[in-house]
């Protein structure tokens, strides 16, 4: 193994063994406080814990302008159905296979840990040549680019930014949506069963998921609208369900693996129930053996409960579930083959009687997102549930005239003989909030190939990462 490739991979080793899950980001960022220290750099930690350290210039250098290298300290937590993981004390197992590293049946967290490994090494690396560097280390990135949206104007003094986010080696992103998320809330009515009944779970698992805005053009299968759908096929059906339980999804930029739903079926209709689950899981199933061919849709016999939620309410629910939008609203008119507004039906939960549903929309067109959020919003009005709409994050609209990105394209033509891609992007990336509060940043996004973030199945390119190193060092070397 190359000696860069080994010192990138043994410090994104050590960022693994740290819990850091969104929000619960306390130990990784006085770790790298910790380190700041370690190495004699002066840091700032702010209130929402985001770290900025400041890395001296090389010798004769100090006069150049200082270099953001931009990178989140939070990852997406999840793991297969049989995975033992804790994501809040056990430490990430990387395994090797050939030129790919995965993780043990969870999230490898190279979105972004690799940025950060990345940024760690060349500031600790007296062999490159670079001007003032300033590595800011953001919190909280995943659920909506809250740590980015916290920063104060005096935390940065760079006016150049490398965002360390991207997941393509030779591809330079300069664009990217926005987003806004839409909590939903509806209020059930719960009450004893006054008949027999059996109660079963229906249980929709083994789906590939995937990041909503990087992966929502494959039209990968959502968990969510599978069981919706199942849902409503049965009392399509004339059976009188009542709801017990219901839970899909994990984060909201997320497309669900995982949902179930455990229902109360009058007794007198269990062998209808059963022959109705069949017949649409079978469908359901062939339906998206392509895009999900490990999809499993199973039903099971729980325990027994007189406390349920009335049949009313439980259609209602029901149509709100099957009334939700997912995937692509609409393509780019500018850009072929760019995703330009769509939306992630992204979570269920049933708590102190009250189902909470999250709905994640993106787009690189301001007016189209204000649509699809009104869309939502009517939705949930229509079936009498409540609403909150977050203010979200703005896009990052593209400057092909941008002096780093020519920067950028001479030197990777240079080193590789070949021109880079370059393109803008459905997912949200920080540089549109930092952007929006220091108006003459300069940014580029790039990083080492990552494949399916967000999901069990990511895995990180192990040859991309030294092309990156490579890259970045002549990279620093030619901003003066």
């Amino acid at each position: 193994m190359e000696p860069e490739l080994q010192k990138i991979l043994d410090i994104f080793e050590e960022i693994n063994t740290i819990p850091r899950k969104s929000k619960h980001e306390e130990r990784i960022s006085n770790w790298l406080v910790d380190w700041a220290k370690k190495h004699n750099l002066e840091f700032k930690q702010d209130s929402a814990l985001n770290v900025c350290i400041s890395v001296p210039a090389s010798p004769g250098r100090e006069n150049d302008p200082v270099v953001i290298l931009q990178g989140h300290m939070d990852m997406v937590c999840e793991k297969t159905p049989e995975s033992g993981h804790d994501f809040s004390k056990d430490p990430i197992k990387h395994i090797i296979e050939g030129e790919w590293m995965h993780a043990d049946n969870t999230t490898l967290g190279a979105d972004n840990g690799i940025g950060l490994a990345l940024s760690l090494a060349l500031a600790t690396d007296d062999s490159v040549s670079h001007p003032p560097l300033e590595l800011l280390c953001t919190v909280d990135e995943e659920t909506g680019l809250v740590g980015a949206n916290s920063i104060e104007k005096d935390f940065l003094t760079g006016n150049i930014l490398l965002n360390l986010d991207s997941e393509d080696e030779g591809v330079f992103t300069i664009g990217c949506a926005g987003g806004r998320d839409v909590e939903i809330k509806l209020s059930l009515q719960k009450e004893t069963a006054d008949t027999p009944g059996a109660v079963y779970k229906i249980s929709v698992d083994g789906l590939r998921g995937g990041h909503s805005g990087v992966d929502i053009h494959e039209a990968r299968a959502n968990a969510n609208i599978i069981l919706a759908k199942i849902l409503k096929a049965i009392t399509d059906n004339g059976l009188p369900l009542r709801l017990v339980d219901i839970a899909g999804g994990s984060a909201h930029n997320a497309i669900p693996r995982n949902s179930c739903a455990t229902v109360l079926v009058p007794e007198s209709d269990t062998e209808t129930f059963k022959s109705t689950f069949e017949s649409t899981a079978a469908e359901l199933e062939n339906q998206t053996k392509q895009s999900d061919p490990d999809v499993r849709i199973s039903l099971s016999e729980s325990e027994k409960g007189n406390a349920v939620y009335t049949v009313d309410d439980t259609n209602r629910a029901i149509g709100l579930l099957n009334a939700l939008p997912h995937g692509v609203a609409k393509m780019s008119e500018d850009m072929e083959g760019l995703v330009e507004t769509s939306n992630n039906f992204a979570t269920i939960n049933l708590a102190d009687d009250t189902i909470t549903i999250l709905s994640s929309q993106r787009s690189s067109v301001e007016t189209e997102l204000s649509a699809i959020v009104s869309r939502v919003e009517s939705i949930a009005a229509e079936y009498q549930a409540s609403y909150t709409t977050n203010e979200g994050y703005p896009g990052w609209q593209p400057n092909p005239s941008s002096p780093i990105l020519g920067v950028c394209k001479e030197v990777y033509k240079n080193l590789f003989d070949k021109e880079p891609h370059v393109e803008a992007i459905h997912a949200g990336l920080e540089c549109g909030i930092i952007g929006s509060k220091f108006e003459n940043m300069d940014m580029i996004s790039l990083g080492p190939t990552i494949k399916n973030p967000h999901s069990p199945e990511e895995r990180l390119y192990l040859p991309s990462v030294p092309k990156i190193w490579e890259f970045l060092v002549a990279l620093l070397k030619e901003i003066k």
